[in-house]
């Protein structure tokens, strides 16, 4: 691997017979090429090894914690030198943090130290208990519970305001957008938090020439789901958070 700064990772074998893609394949529709597949087993291989975090993937019966299977992405990528390798990322959080060492940032940490999510959520647990106290007092339908209850919906909308505002997309010329800027009024919860669109991030802002990606599910299934996952195996990027943040990233 490179820098610590860079999130380029060099691959361990030697790749240069294999062919490159002639463009960035669909991240909805694919056969993992090659080099993913490589990158992939790589990355595995660092998940099995590493020491610096510990989350329960649900591989292990004797790992405490809720056992959380979790989407890796790698993306190949060019450098400017035309040199390959390949960056990786994870969706959501890994191990109750939004960036580790390995991996591509988040697009917004908004677990970061000084910013308003935090102190936000704290807020907004004062107000919610505050309603369960009232509500333990029989006060069910006092003037004051009506009011915290109002002052909850406009805290909890403007925190949720806040958040997407603070997402910005990139594309490859730099231009970006807000998660409401792409989807209009009401876009989904979670929205650039999973792998594709850091990889995508990452790549453009660091003038990175992506090449070729794929995601593959690491650990146990999720217990409520519409689709279920499988360890090890590929999956194409979702649907509902990414197909268009994706669309306007690949513009």
């Amino acid at each position: 691997m490179g820098s610590r700064e860079s999130k380029f990772i060099e691959f361990i074998g030697d790749i240069s017979e294999i062919p490159l893609p002639s463009s960035l394949n669909n991240p909805f529709d694919y056969k993992p090429h090659l080099l993913c597949v490589i990158a992939s087993e790589q990355l595995q291989h660092h998940l099995i090894n590493q020491n610096n975090w510990n989350h329960n993937f649900g591989l292990s019966d004797n790992q405490p914690g809720k056992q959380i299977g979790k989407m890796f992405g790698v993306l190949v990528v060019q450098k400017e030198d035309q040199s390959i390798g390949f960056l990786a990322a994870f969706s959501g959080k890994l191990a109750n943090k939004n960036n580790h060492e390995y991996f591509v940032p988040a697009v917004y940490d908004s677990l970061a130290e000084g910013e308003f999510l935090t102190p936000g959520m704290l807020k907004l647990k004062e107000i919610n208990d505050k309603v369960k106290e009232l509500k333990k007092q029989g006060n069910e339908d006092s003037n004051q519970l009506k009011q915290l209850k109002q002052h909850r919906k406009l805290h909890s909308q403007q925190l949720q305001k806040q958040l997407f505002e603070s997402y910005q997309f990139s594309n490859s010329n730099k231009e970006r957008k807000n998660p409401y800027e792409i989807f209009g009024s009401n876009p989904p919860a979670g929205a650039g938090e999973c792998a594709a669109p850091k990889l995508l991030q990452y790549a453009f802002q660091n003038n990175l020439k992506p090449l070729a990606i794929a995601e593959f599910w690491w650990g146990v299934s999720p217990s409520i789901n519409t689709e279920s996952r499988k360890h090890k195996e590929f999956y194409p990027a979702c649907e509902d958070k990414c197909r268009s943040v994706l669309g306007w990233m690949l513009r």
